[in-house]
């Protein structure tokens, strides 16, 4: 009798470890690179036999950085913004993931699919010193992923996680060329003095007091601030080539289509975002106005980028 009830006791002991909402899996993929499907929207990380898989579509990787404590955020399902844990008996590849007609081994041995739980995505961007002194350049951005309140279909139950970190995703950015020939031109109607080639055009809607037909004495330039509106400057990149026919126009053209503005940041008297016009002469009644930018930053929404300690705009020629 006492073996029986020994043995009785053994199988409830067994009963209760099998439970899948008792026992928790640990999911540790952190520290493992992030890899991508370039023919899907997959993401995913292998470890060994395992691999954690996202579905997330490429437009929520952005070239914005989120605020703080406010990621993009993506509601789970089982049809959209997919998450599956998938088991195989074998080392796994990215075959085994990313094709259509996936290799024949290793063989999934389970799969866990989310039913429910958040993505969230915290976006930063991936800075590096320009070539100017002072400067600095986006590379790329750093996307932190992050699964939160996350409940996967097991087959003898459900595995709930309240937090469960999968890592860091990289997208490259686009490169600003800033190849300009340095040389401005005034809009007749307006203050506005641009610059352009190719795909990219700068402007500064400046100050009428800085352009001034009259020779600076040595050391000592006409000096403004950036602003939002007086002494503006903007840079634009788009999606196709420019021509001159594009500036000053009472209305801004819709073609070529714009793909980024960058605004310049306000300056700061003695700090930041200076603006100094040198002006010497060019021949008989003409002028040469050199505008230099002096610790300037852009900014698009939350990212920015500082142009150096020194940048020249370009030249101005104007005559009396």
């Amino acid at each position: 009798m006492k073996r029986i009830t020994c043995l009785f006791s053994f199988l409830l002991l067994l009963n209760s470890c099998d439970d899948g909402n008792l026992v928790q899996e640990n999911i540790d993929f952190e520290d493992y690179t992030t890899q991508n499907c370039s023919t899907n929207d997959l993401i995913y990380k292998i470890n060994d036999k395992e691999a954690l898989i996202l579905e997330i579509p490429s437009t929520n990787f952005t070239s914005e950085p989120t605020t703080s404590n406010s990621p993009t955020t993506l509601s789970i399902s089982s049809t959209s913004n997919r998450v599956v844990y998938r088991f195989y008996n074998g080392i796994v590849g990215a075959d085994n993931i990313c094709e259509t007609i996936q290799p024949a081994t290793p063989i999934i041995t389970d799969q866990w699919t989310a039913t429910s739980g958040t993505i969230e995505i915290t976006t930063s961007a991936t800075k590096e010193a320009g070539t100017l002194t002072g400067s600095t350049k986006i590379t790329g951005y750093s996307h932190y992923i992050n699964l939160k309140n996350i409940t996967f279909a097991i087959n003898n139950g459900e595995q709930k996680y309240a937090s469960l970190p999968f890592g860091t995703y990289t997208t490259t950015a686009t490169a600003l060329p800033f190849n300009f020939e340095k040389v401005l031109t005034k809009c007749s109607s307006s203050n506005i003095l641009y610059d352009y080639k190719g795909f990219e055009a700068i402007m500064l809607d400046i100050d009428p007091t800085l352009i001034v037909n009259a020779v600076t004495p040595a050391g000592t330039p006409r000096t403004g601030l950036i602003g939002t509106t007086t002494n503006k400057l903007t840079y634009r990149y788009f999606s196709g080539l420019l021509s001159a026919d594009y500036f000053c126009n009472t209305t801004t053209p819709t073609t070529p289509i714009l793909s980024q503005e960058w605004n310049g940041v306000a300056g700061v008297s003695g700090v930041s975002g200076i603006i100094e016009v040198t002006t010497t002469t060019n021949g008989p009644n003409a002028f040469t106005h050199t505008i230099t930018l002096k610790k300037a930053t852009l900014q698009k929404s939350n990212n920015s980028f500082i142009l150096g300690d020194s940048y020249i705009l370009g030249e101005l020629t104007t005559t009396n």
